[in-house]
């Protein structure tokens, strides 16, 4: 896999430890959207393989790959990283209004009243609250305030988003960056 393709893949899930003599194995979701985890999805795989799922029971966290049937089989796949690509994840995944996917977010500029206070480094999630880790503006760092604050992105913080131009407007921005 080249690098360039590898930056576009998102870690979806982690495949765990096998259950059972039948290859069935635990399953840790770790996205927003369990609903893209179906039978006879495939998925890339941190071995440079691709896998498609059967026997997806995500109530009990369990999951079989499809043509792995013995525990031998099915041991090969512990600790395995399940990748999806972006264009996968918009086709498969639904938002409603007003949520973004955190890949969009990233390298957003933070703008608070005009001015800008520095780049969406990446989204984190902090108990339930996400929050927008952002690089702040040499400018501002060079005037004494920190290198990176983070921002809660929920009202009354965010303020609007502009995915298409890269920009989302906040208020109280610079008041967390100067208690930074």
């Amino acid at each position: 896999m080249s690098k360039q393709f590898k930056e576009q893949l998102l870690h979806i899930a982690t495949i765990g430890k096998t259950v059972g003599i039948h290859g069935d194995m635990k399953f840790h979701v770790k996205c927003d959207f369990p609903e893209q985890f179906v039978d006879g999805t495939s998925f890339f795989t941190n071995l440079k393989k691709e896998i498609t799922l059967s026997n997806v029971n995500l109530d009990r966290g369990i999951i079989k790959i499809a043509g792995f049937n013995t525990i031998e089989d099915a041991k090969k796949f512990t600790n395995a990283k399940l990748f999806t690509t972006r264009e996968e994840t918009r086709k498969n995944c639904h938002l409603e209004d007003g949520e973004y996917f955190w890949f969009d977010l990233d390298d957003c500029e933070i703008y608070e009243d005009g001015k800008l206070l520095g780049v969406v480094n990446e989204v984190e999630r902090i108990a339930i609250t996400n929050y927008l880790n952002v690089i702040t503006d040499e400018k501002l760092v060079e005037s004494g305030s920190a290198k990176m604050f983070l921002i809660p992105f929920q009202e009354p913080f965010r303020v609007s988003v502009d995915i298409d131009k890269k920009i989302i407007t906040v208020s109280g921005g610079m008041d967390i960056l100067e208690a930074s």
